[in-house]
């Protein structure tokens, strides 16, 4: 059976249902949500995103709730292959964001930016309009780091609004990013509200991202940890080991028993 437009084949790993589309099959399904009138929201998951929905449920129920999450990470990208979607490869939030951003500048898409610092956020939308001439920039917001207020959050949900944003790309990190996602879908007047975590800095030229053959081959995750070594070691180190023991686990479950007689 034809898998519709709007409901992108997924593969289950650990609990975590993973979109099977690569970069520009993503794009075309953002793209058509907008011309459906849909109001949709995409997770760019990572070791560290499937680890924590492991002991979060709401997390778990937020990535699951997605229009699209993608393999934002070779071992989720690998996972797909195992399993018979032979040419998946990885949508990172990076490179959604570059794509996306691409592919609607000609066609007047409203973009709006949440998230990551003052100084991030105005690079980061200076850098996108440079390199995107006809890019539509909407609005852009560094919030506060501290949790907001009813009245604070609502203020923030009409400015949006008000911006007539058709995407918000959201760069709060994980988990805030998916909770505050899942919090504001349905409240705000976009078609999809986008999590792309560390993509602002990475755009935003805030920080080094990895070379294109570390990213290729798993290895991003060192990169990082190099750089930022004492903000990244538990998530790289703890996660990645306790995701390899999942794994290893779930490999082992689906092994066959001994026969009956």
């Amino acid at each position: 059976m034809a898998v519709p437009a709007s409901q992108p084949a997924v593969v289950d790993v650990l609990g975590v249902r993973i979109s099977t589309l690569n970069l520009a099959e993503t794009v075309r399904h953002i793209a058509a949500w907008k011309q459906e009138g849909r109001r949709e929201y995409v997770c760019c998951v990572c070791v560290h995103g499937i680890v924590t929905a492991q002991r979060d449920k709401q997390i778990r129920a937020a990535l699951n709730g997605a229009g699209i999450a993608t393999k934002d990470g070779m071992p989720l990208s690998w996972w797909c292959r195992a399993v018979g979607f032979r040419g998946s490869k990885r949508v990172s939030g990076s490179d959604l964001m570059e794509a996306l951003c691409a592919f609607g500048a000609s066609r007047g898409y409203r973009h709006y930016f949440y998230g990551g610092t003052p100084a991030v956020v105005e690079a980061l939308v200076d850098r996108l309009q440079h390199r995107f001439p006809d890019l539509v920039v909407a609005g852009y917001r560094s919030p506060p780091f501290r949790p907001l207020s009813a009245a604070e959050d609502a203020a923030e949900v009409a400015a949006i609004n008000a911006a007539q944003a058709d995407f918000v790309w959201v760069g709060l990190g994980m988990p805030k990013q998916e909770r505050w996602i899942a919090g504001h879908v349905g409240r705000i007047d976009a078609t999809a509200l986008l999590g792309v975590g560390a993509a602002f800095d990475f755009l935003a030229g805030a920080k080094p991202r990895a070379p294109g053959w570390m990213q290729q081959v798993g290895l991003e995750w060192l990169f990082r940890l190099a750089s930022e070594p004492r903000r990244l070691a538990r998530r790289y180190i703890v996660d990645n080991g306790a995701f390899v023991a999942m794994v290893l686990r779930h490999l082992l479950s689906q092994r066959p028993g001994p026969t009956a007689p």
